[in-house]
């Protein structure tokens, strides 16, 4: 059954390997077998007529999923360059039939979760890479440390000129393999004599239609188990009471990413993007790499001429002279561009390795291939909206005020909510408007599995959303899960699951008690209600369910900061507290001045006592806690803070509230979380100090009065609270503390003159000079008039 021997012509090859696929297709064009033999699950076969469609386009990958769970799929990956796929495209041209002949999909898939069996069909030709490394060992053998540069030596930089016998390479990696598996025997992978003997049982029937005159084009390992001779009756057996699962096929695309071990591919390569240029280039290799690499240089703004690439090529041939290599490969390439293209940087040597030793390369295959109404469905939307799929990462930029990028927005929401994630919302750049959405889109071949396992839901991506969130609603667990499943509903359109889930939002905010999982609920609502408003959709019944869930935390919160907290529990509601506050703002009704229940907005001078509305209640909160002993000092500076951030509380109330809290008597851990919960980093403390030193006076007298015991134990909260301003704002800091109050050069209101740079007080006619320039600022930076008119 060897080459030459009689037998079927038995190509070991490894997969993905270039060097394989050139020596397979010289071997058939020279035996022009009468049929080709691949290492596949015959399920496939009625999908081979497909490869040769005009629109398949490697890389490509099989895909076979259970039909009850698609979620337990195995792929079959091809590339231009993969051995496979180059004989079967052979055997379509001259018109030879071709098959697959491993163990079906069926037995496969059907293979318990978390078995042996199942991760082999899951790597689909991983099944056929043993835990064993095979190559490992025979360049261990050789003398080589890395593989990689071993079959390169002995493979990739073969000959390819005619001259050579295409049939010598198969041999000596047959003797090799017959060799490792008389020492290691399956390599330890049990279910490799399963999967041998399926192929024994499948060559035994082509032997009968069409005698010796076939070819067979596996992995290497397998070789010597396909040469031994068995009896049918045998390899019957081994294959008897195999459980068995009803399978649907397809053709995906794939990427050469995907190919990469890096990517997560046990049969992988390293470098793909390198393979398929060792593939495709006829002659000098290596010149037309670096050729390669000296466009992708120039493309990032990188300065490479063509003597650059000359003098690369030259280096690279020495370096391969130096190490006895009979060509240049991947290492010296690499080098050799690092030093003369890169300048010894290793960024545009990441960039090279990124784009091309791996590669975005995504394959595409023919509308004719069979998918599931869902994928059809998602592939109509992204040709209307002209949203291509790609391999590479693309920034996306919506402007939801124009239908179409609106409707893009609604279908990536809809894939996020199915749990098909090829669109990544980002922070938005140039505008902060909620009419501007960014994402970063990537397709990658997973996803088609994650399209099969939603089309459970429908037919159509919005049917599927619905019926995905309504069951999702019914399914949830906790408040939080809910409010964030409505602001998803929201952010997708799916207005007809929204009943549903406002239903599920309202039983279960009834029952909780927990003030953290509410606080933890009403950013999610109040949020929901802003990109309602944006996207014109009714969010009435979600505003009346938000302003009972804000009544309620107004009620619990004040208790539950007051019953002993510890740090870490106190810094929790602390995030709580600034969360509640944030939501507060967002429930207002910025046209009408009213909040989400109709009461009236509290303005900066009102008295917060007397407004009957949701902000009003939030404000007597916060001064309920600011004025409680018993609540910790990190949230009683905190509510201090936002209250004068608002305008509810004057400076010098302020100051009293402050003073108290760094009073003698207070202790020095309290005082110190009451400057970190009232001047902390990321709210901008240290510009208020700079501009109230009132405020940063109070702060040093007690800092200068904390006895030597207790400041060790304060040091960490204060470098926490000042260590995270800015560098200029600490310098200033450092310089009005060295001055003192009341000495010259101090601050205006403390007894001396004002520093440089400070007016006695505020000039008003400069200030208003200012905001016809933020009008102007705002609307080119594409804010509009939403976000010129926050602007007084």
């Amino acid at each position: 059954m060897s080459p030459g021997a009689g037998g079927p012509l038995l190509l070991g090859v490894r997969h993905h390997g270039p060097g394989s696929a050139r020596a397979v297709r010289a071997a058939l064009d020279a035996a022009q077998p009468r049929a080709v033999l691949i290492e596949g699950p015959p399920e496939g076969d009625a999908l081979l007529p497909l490869a040769a469609d005009p629109g398949m386009r490697p890389p490509v990958a099989l895909l076979a999923h259970a039909a009850d769970d698609p979620g337990r799929a195995a792929f079959w990956p091809l590339a231009a360059f993969s051995p496979e796929w180059v004989a079967l495209r052979w055997a379509q041209r001259r018109e030879v039939p071709v098959r697959f002949i491993d163990l079906p999909a069926a037995h496969s898939l059907a293979a318990a979760p978390g078995s042996d069996d199942n991760d082999d069909a899951r790597a689909g030709h991983a099944a056929g890479a043993v835990r064993l490394d095979p190559l490992g060992v025979l360049a261990e053998t050789a003398g080589y440390e890395d593989p990689e540069r071993w079959w390169e030596d002995v493979v990739e930089h073969r000959g390819s000129d005619g001259r050579t016998d295409p049939l010598a390479a198969f041999e000596a990696l047959a003797e090799a393999m017959t060799a490792l598996r008389e020492v290691y025997g399956d390599g330890g992978h049990p279910h490799d004599p399963v999967r041998e003997a399926c192929m024994r049982q499948r060559m035994r029937a082509a032997r009968r239609e069409f005698g010796e005159d076939y070819a067979v084009v596996c992995g290497a390992w397998h070789v010597p188990a396909l040469r031994a001779r068995t009896t049918a009756a045998a390899d019957k057996a081994l294959l008897t009471g195999l459980p068995k699962v009803k399978v649907e096929t397809t053709w995906v695309p794939w990427t050469h990413r995907r190919l990469a071990r890096a990517g997560g591919y046990g049969a992988g390569i390293t470098s793909p993007g390198w393979y398929g240029h060792l593939f495709e280039a006829r002659d000098r290799p290596v010149e037309r790499w670096l050729t390669k690499v000296a466009g992708l240089l120039r493309a990032a703004d990188r300065q490479v001429s063509s003597a650059h690439v000359i003098e690369a090529v030259r280096l690279a041939e020495t370096l391969a002279a130096m190490r006895g290599r009979p060509l240049p490969g991947l290492g010296e390439t690499l080098e050799a561009a690092k030093a003369v293209m890169c300048e010894g940087s290793d960024i545009p040597l990441a960039l090279i390795q990124d784009r091309l030793v791996v590669g975005d390369v995504l394959g595409e295959v023919p509308d004719a291939a069979p998918v599931v109404p869902l994928q059809r469905d998602l592939t109509r939307l992204q040709r209307s909206l002209r949203l291509k799929a790609e391999a590479q990462d693309r920034e996306l930029e919506l402007d939801l005020r124009k239908d179409t990028d609106a409707a893009k927005s609604l279908l990536l929401h809809r894939l996020r909510l199915l749990g098909i994630g090829w669109g990544t919302p980002t922070a938005s750049r140039g505008s902060t408007g909620t009419f501007r959405e960014s994402w970063r889109l990537r397709w990658e071949p997973e996803l088609s599995v994650r399209v099969a396992e939603a089309g459970i839901w429908g037919t159509t991506v919005l049917a599927a959303a619905t019926a995905k969130a309504e069951a999702d609603a019914a399914a949830a667990g906790e408040l939080g899960e809910v409010t964030a499943l409505a602001e998803r509903c929201l952010l997708a359109g799916l207005s007809r699951a929204l009943p549903a889930v406002l239903r599920a939002l309202a039983d279960r905010a009834a029952l909780d008690t927990d003030v953290a999982r509410l606080a933890r609920a009403l950013p999610a609502l109040a949020r929901s209600l802003r990109y309602g408003d944006v996207r014109g959709t009714d969010t009435a019944a979600l505003g009346t369910v938000a302003a009972g869930l804000a009544e309620r935390i107004c009620v619990a919160l004040p208790p539950a900061c007051a019953t002993g907290l510890a740090a870490d529990a106190a810094a929790e509601l602390r995030g709580h507290v600034d969360a509640v506050h944030g939501a507060v703002a967002l429930l207002a009704d910025p046209d009408t001045g009213t909040d989400a229940d109709g009461g009236t907005r509290t303005g900066p001078d009102a008295d917060p006592g007397t407004d009957g509305g949701l902000r009003g209640r939030w404000s007597g909160v916060l001064r309920a806690l600011a004025g409680r002993d018993t609540v910790p000092g990190l949230i009683r500076g905190r509510a201090v803070r936002l209250l004068l951030d608002e305008g509810a509380l004057a400076a010098g109330e302020s100051a009293r509230l402050m003073g108290l809290a760094l009073s003698p008597a207070a202790g020095p851990a309290d005082a110190a979380g009451w400057i970190e919960g009232f001047a902390g980093g990321a709210s901008g403390g240290g510009t208020l100090l700079v501009h109230d030193e009132r405020l940063l006076g109070l702060i040093d007298t007690w800092l200068t009065g904390v006895p030597e015991g207790a400041f060790i134990d304060v040091l960490p909260l204060l470098r926490r609270t000042f260590g995270a301003y800015e560098q200029g704002v600490k310098r200033t800091l450092g310089e009005l503390v060295r001055r003192g109050p009341g000495a010259p050069g101090g601050r205006a209101g403390t007894g001396g003159t004002a520093p440089e740079g400070f007016g006695p007080e505020l000039d008003t006619e400069r200030a208003d000079a200012v905001v016809a320039l933020v009008r102007m600022l705002l609307a080119g930076a594409g804010g509009g008039d939403n976000d010129a008119a926050g602007v007084a």
